[in-house]
């Protein structure tokens, strides 16, 4: 083949390459860390460049209370914050208002019925929906149209702790909570987006293989498919949602050998990038030096294939990707830390930044 045809060939990459923005090119974002310790909220700006992401502690805004989980509005400035314990009808919750460049402007306390490990939105933002870890209550609260949670319009208790996630469905006509531990369980419901009510499908529990512990979960951005981190398990679960809402097991990816001892160990968060690409989730050595982010692949059906295991700081609990999805950051609830990793093209994740932070974050958002 002549030389010039040869390099016609290339033509098209090349240019692919030249107007491909450099990751370090990509805008500037917010990371929002509720801080159970000292009752504040902690702003982080995140900003690219040319050598990582610089992360810079800008503001600390004291909330007078423990607040451990938090959720934003996926429209409005608005993020929602509630505590890890408290009195039945008395826990304490925010609703933080932002200004347009993601700075804090001001915040209004409110009352939950109970405290809360998860909070999420609806998918037409019109209800905010808790899960209790403690004992196991789920709670629907409507919003007004400042976005402010008001009088609890469902709830309902399986008879079970451990409830650690609660999500709508894409479609918004189902929710799905997720129990570990002994409790292994994952408990299907229609849901009425018009009234927020709750009603059991039959059967109620998708039953999840015994000892996974289906702990936090997400969707593929473009398919029916839902994925589990396994808490008790250490790996990924995935389901095919079907029409009927029903939840059937797709698939079981393991992140470590499956005769490694898992006594003390334990996954937390999951989060999967907005093209469906990969899928992140952390792996915490409670009581040994065992912590990872586990890496996967997603495939063009939806099934998951382990990348690898990338290093943590103490403990990773909390995640959160990036807006464009460049960046994936975690929480080190021993080590005190908030790290940044870049998201390669191969799903690899290489450190980019890291700050300094309270422990005992759970949870966080970027915006």
């Amino acid at each position: 083949m002549p030389h010039y045809l040869k390099l016609l060939r290339f033509l098209p990459l090349i240019g692919l390459i030249a107007h491909t923005p450099p990751v370090w090119a990509a805008q500037p974002f917010h990371v929002y860390a509720p801080a159970s310790i000292s009752g504040k909220l902690l702003v982080v700006q995140a900003t690219p460049g040319k050598d990582g992401l610089a992360l810079k502690l800008t503001e600390e805004i004291k909330l007078g209370f423990s607040v451990s989980t938090i959720t934003r509005h996926p429209t409005r400035p608005l993020l929602y914050v509630a505590p890890p314990s408290g009195e039945e009808g008395k826990a304490k919750g925010a609703v933080i208002f932002l200004k347009e460049d993601g700075s804090y402007l001001r915040h209004v306390a409110v009352t939950l019925n109970h405290p809360s490990a998860y909070l999420s939105l609806d998918r037409s933002s019109r209800f905010l929906l808790s899960a209790d870890y403690g004992k196991g209550f789920v709670d629907v609260y409507a919003l007004d149209g400042d976005g402010i949670p008001g009088k609890r319009v469902a709830a309902l208790n399986e008879g079970r702790p451990t409830a650690h996630c609660i999500l709508t469905s894409p479609d918004n006509n189902f929710a799905y909570v997720s129990y570990v531990k002994e409790n292994n369980a994952l408990y299907q419901y229609r849901f009425a987006a018009t009234s927020g009510q709750l009603s059991a499908l039959d059967p109620k529990n998708a039953n999840p293989p015994a000892g996974t512990g289906p702990r936090h979960m997400t969707y593929h951005p473009s398919k029916p498919i839902l994925y589990f981190s396994n808490e008790q398990h250490l790996g990924v679960s995935a389901y095919d949602q079907q029409p009927s809402g029903q939840l059937k097991l797709r698939q079981i990816c393991d992140a470590v050998d499956k005769n490694q001892p898992k006594d003390g160990v334990s996954s937390s968060d999951i989060v999967i990038t907005p093209d469906g690409r990969f899928l992140f989730a952390g792996i915490r050595g409670h009581t040994r030096p065992f912590d990872w982010i586990s890496r996967y692949r997603v495939k063009e059906s939806g099934d998951l294939e382990l990348l690898g295991l990338t290093p943590a700081d103490k403990i990773p609990w909390g995640l959160a990707l990036s807006p464009d999805g460049h960046y994936l950051l975690a929480t080190a609830f021993d080590g005190g830390t908030l790290t940044a990793f870049q998201v390669t093209a191969a799903g690899e994740l290489l450190k980019a930044g890291s700050l300094g932070l309270e422990k005992n974050i759970f949870a966080i958002v970027t915006r």
